[in-house]
């Protein structure tokens, strides 16, 4: 049995540097980072907020994908004892608000220098988060790369197919998405002009109190004939804030490719299922990729 959990390492800036808040559990005598296990039906992000929320009382706005640990655990009570492999992904999480009140799980939470955050963390594996959280600077800018939700086959629409609509299954991916990527700073929307495109980030411009607004040359016979200028517009959408943009999975991995390549980011693969969303994170000051996390990997 494998145990899912998700956390974050929170930070803010100071001056030129950042601090990193380390917590206190009681339960275990030790310093950690905020985590904690999925609920049902959660996704690694949404749990990974939650739990920041929970145990730092922060409002924070998630980044880049810092990678997983997973070490044993052994069972509360019984007997037997029953050893199981934990499982913990970790994003980069920036506070924006709150103040940390003492709870059952924390009892005190301290903001600390990465270095000293390395010092007093008690676990080894949390230290190389940090590591990680410290490879790159702490802010990076945010595109959310999304390949539109299922609409079942083209064989069986009888209309244009681009007005081909979300089946059930995919309208349910899409309500996911809209609890999900707010939690990114989404705060942009913009899609391919097909049905199955628009209405898949709909919900989510809902929850945003924003629109969609729409990007012929991210469409797949709108990009392949002006390919640099369809990868180029995706670049200068960085500049309207925390852009979500809905494509087609005959453009998604050629983009991802494209800006992998430039920003000298090591991928083998660029998948694009239906639903999916690759995380890209570009530099603060500059259109450089500087990481990219193909989110379907780990939601689960």
């Amino acid at each position: 049995m494998t145990i899912k959990a998700a956390g974050a390492v929170l930070w803010r800036p100071v001056g030129d540097a950042v601090e990193i808040a380390v917590v206190h559990r009681p339960q275990y005598d030790d310093w950690s980072l905020p985590k904690g296990k999925l609920d049902k039906g959660e996704t690694m992000p949404v749990a990974a907020h939650r739990e920041v929320v929970e145990e730092t009382g922060y409002e924070c706005v998630l980044g880049r994908y810092l990678g997983h640990v997973s070490y044993e655990v052994a069972s509360r009570g019984g007997w037997p004892e029953q050893i199981s492999d934990k499982v913990v992904r970790y994003f980069s999480a920036e506070a924006v608000s709150g103040d940390f009140v003492p709870n059952d799980e924390v009892d005190e939470l301290r903001w600390v220098s990465v270095a000293e955050a390395v010092e007093l963390l008690t676990y080894s594996h949390d230290q190389q988060i940090i590591t990680e959280f410290d490879r790159l600077p702490a802010r990076t800018r945010t595109l959310l790369l999304v390949r539109h939700a299922k609409a079942g086959k083209r064989a069986e629409w009888d209309g244009p197919d681009a007005k081909r609509p979300l089946t059930d299954a995919g309208r349910e991916q899409a309500a996911s998405l809209a609890v999900m990527l707010p939690l990114f700073g989404a705060d942009q929307v913009y899609s391919a002009p097909r049905v199955r495109c628009t209405d898949t980030v709909v919900p989510l411009a809902k929850a945003l109190g924003t629109t969609v607004q729409l990007e012929p040359l991210l469409s797949e016979e709108g990009f392949w004939p002006v390919r640099e200028k369809g990868v180029l517009r995706v670049l200068d959408l960085l500049d309207s804030g925390t852009a979500v943009v809905c494509s087609q999975g005959g453009v998604i991995p050629d983009v991802v490719a494209e800006l992998a390549t430039k920003g000298g980011v090591p991928l083998t693969d660029t998948p694009a299922k239906k639903g999916s969303v690759w995380l890209l994170s570009f530099s603060p000051t500059d259109q450089h990729l500087v990481a990219a996390t193909y989110l379907d990997e780990i939601l689960d």
